[in-house]
């Protein structure tokens, strides 16, 4: 007996009980439904909630699949033996630490989705299958498995069930996660350790008396906020070949996903221009105020204040978060209009986070997070505003 017979056999016997949902998710993530209506006009399009998931997923894996070889590459560079970027060591460490990231963060996540379908007695959801993908390449290499698997129940059901699930939520899942460990677990989500595969179990053996080297794997933006420049070139940021979380340093695979996306119709090109607009504002805001002298170098600011105004752009994690986050449909404006307002306070308020804020030199997740509230208001504000235009072009004809 096939696969498929076999759960379409489990699929009768369980229909219409409590497990039905679980079953039906399961038939057709392997298969296309066999469902289908026969009465009535229908409307036929090619995509669904789970195309969409999947071309989003199809964006980020190349961002994936460089973020294992770029750790890899990075944990034999800070320890003084350098290999390869293209190659097999360095490919094989970054798959042995991502693997498991993914796997927790789908089989955790989807566990949730499935009993909350079976407790709810509604179909399984998709929404997750995005986040899933997303959890992974935000979070530090070494993050401990048992504390990412707590972050995602909590950014599952906090995040998104309570609001009523795929499509309800006010707050963006995957940064409710990221936010979590941030709170919960500081030292493993910032510092120049954490983003260095071995950097942190290094710091702890010389911490118990072992005599080993110290070996640093500080990010650009934590460099700046101290002061120091670390020496990456343009093209170094451009390309990603410096340490950061998984999936966000190439800014070359991030603008080519952004460009698919825009192409698919799935991500909102204004917001990733108005924030792009609006991170460049800010720079360019800070770099007068440092070239008007009314800040020294003695400041603790100074740093990332001088960063050149576009090198915003290149460094941390903002150019992933305007791609994959700050355009998810459900959290995010969806006004023409609102979209615009949304993404460069998005990229405004980021930059003015990351420079006044030296202990977590990273603002685009707390502006994702403070924008997705304010979200629904900026569009109450554009459909009144638009209300009112209207009421008084329709005075001016009956007058």
């Amino acid at each position: 007996m096939g696969l498929k017979s076999t759960l379409h056999n489990l699929k009768e016997k369980y229909k219409g009980t409590k497990m039905a949902p679980a079953f039906n998710a399961l038939h057709t993530f392997l298969y296309l439904p066999n469902e289908t209506t026969h009465n009535g006009t229908h409307i036929k399009v090619a995509d669904d909630l789970k195309r969409t998931m999947n071309t989003v997923i199809m964006a980020m894996v190349p961002c994936l699949i460089f973020g294992m070889f770029n750790a890899g590459y990075q944990h034999y560079a800070a320890f003084g033996t350098p290999v390869a970027f293209l190659s097999w060591d360095a490919f094989y460490i970054g798959l042995i630490k991502i693997l498991p990231l993914v796997i927790v963060s789908y089989g955790v996540g989807l566990a949730i989705e499935f009993l909350f379908a079976v407790i709810k007695k509604h179909e399984v959801e998709e929404g997750y299958l995005v986040t899933g993908m997303l959890v992974p390449l935000i979070v530090p290499v070494d993050t401990p498995l048992w504390m990412l698997a707590v972050a995602v129940a909590f950014g599952v059901v906090i995040g998104k069930e309570v609001f009523g699930g795929t499509g309800m939520n006010i707050l963006n899942p995957a940064l409710t996660i990221r936010a979590f460990l941030f709170f919960a677990y500081p030292t493993w989500m910032s510092g120049d350790k954490v983003w260095v595969h071995g950097a942190v179990e290094r710091a702890q053996k010389i911490a118990d008396g072992a005599e080993l080297d110290a070996i640093s794997g500080e990010t650009i933006l934590g460099g700046l906020a101290q002061g120091n420049d670390l020496g990456y070139s343009v093209a170094d940021m451009f390309y990603g070949f410096i340490p950061g979380s998984v999936g966000e340093t190439s800014t070359l695979l991030i603008l080519l996903g952004g460009l698919f996306l825009i192409f698919t119709k799935i991500g909102s090109w204004r917001i990733m221009l108005s924030s792009v607009l609006g991170a460049l504002a800010m720079g360019l805001i800070f770099n007068g105020v440092v070239d008007a002298g009314w800040i020294t170098e003695s400041s603790k600011f100074y740093g990332l204040m001088s960063t050149t105004w576009w090198h915003h752009l290149l460094i941390g994690g903002f150019a992933f978060g305007t791609v994959f986050m700050a355009t998810d449909p459900v959290t995010a404006s969806q006004t023409n209009k609102g979209k615009w307002y949304y993404g460069f306070l998005i990229g405004f308020i980021s930059i003015l986070i990351r420079v006044f804020n030296p202990a977590y030199p990273e603002g685009v997740m707390l502006a994702i997070l403070l924008m997705n509230v304010f979200a629904p208001t900026i569009d109450h504000y554009v459909v009144q505003g638009n209300v009112k235009r209207r009421m008084k072009r329709l005075k001016v004809k009956t007058a």
